[in-house]
């Protein structure tokens, strides 16, 4: 187990499975109540895995990998998701437009004052709609075509959250307005 685990104290259990092959026109006919979360370049599997721990635990109906993002099913991702992978589908390579074109309403996550932002506790995020997230270290191009910006307000002088962090805070702002 040792030499074909990645881990140095690997569990006594391992595994082989078929990864499901998902089209993105499955989620056209969602309805009004559901919500997804999209990817956008993020390199990190610890914050990938985070993200998808969050967007399961909050209720997101799927999360959608744009083309650059980290391998979903990686060890180091499906480690630091705790299951949720299994319980969540995953979409790889699919782009923000498309998403857009298949009926979601698009919210780009951002730190900064964008045009047309507002604050994600004052937004009202119900319907259909989906989360866009973008890279650690560049987050989303400006130029994304978008229906509007999320920002997260802090108080200190950080330049910004962990996006991990931060979807995990937006996640639950969008199961706490779909819930009432």
């Amino acid at each position: 187990m040792e030499r074909v685990a990645s881990t140095n104290s690997p569990q006594p259990v391992i595994a082989i499975a078929l990864k499901r092959d998902l089209d993105i026109a499955d989620l056209a006919p969602a309805n009004n109540s559901d919500w997804i979360v999209v990817v956008d370049k993020i390199s990190d599997p610890g914050n990938l895995g985070t993200i998808l721990r969050s967007a399961e635990a909050a209720g997101a109906k799927a999360v959608v990998l744009t083309t650059g993002t980290v391998d979903a099913f990686s060890p180091k991702v499906v480690r630091a998701s705790a299951g949720a992978i299994f319980n969540i589908p995953v979409y790889e390579g699919i782009t923000i437009e498309e998403v857009g074109e298949i009926g979601f309403a698009l919210w780009g996550s951002s730190s900064h004052e964008m045009h047309n932002s507002s604050n994600f506790t004052t937004t009202d995020l119900s319907g259909k709609i989906a989360i866009v997230l973008g890279n650690e270290a560049h987050g989303l191009s400006p130029n994304t075509k978008l229906d509007g910006w999320l920002t997260i307000p802090h108080a200190g002088r950080g330049e910004s959250l962990n996006v991990a962090m931060a979807a995990t805070l937006l996640c639950f702002e969008v199961k706490r307005q779909h819930d009432n």
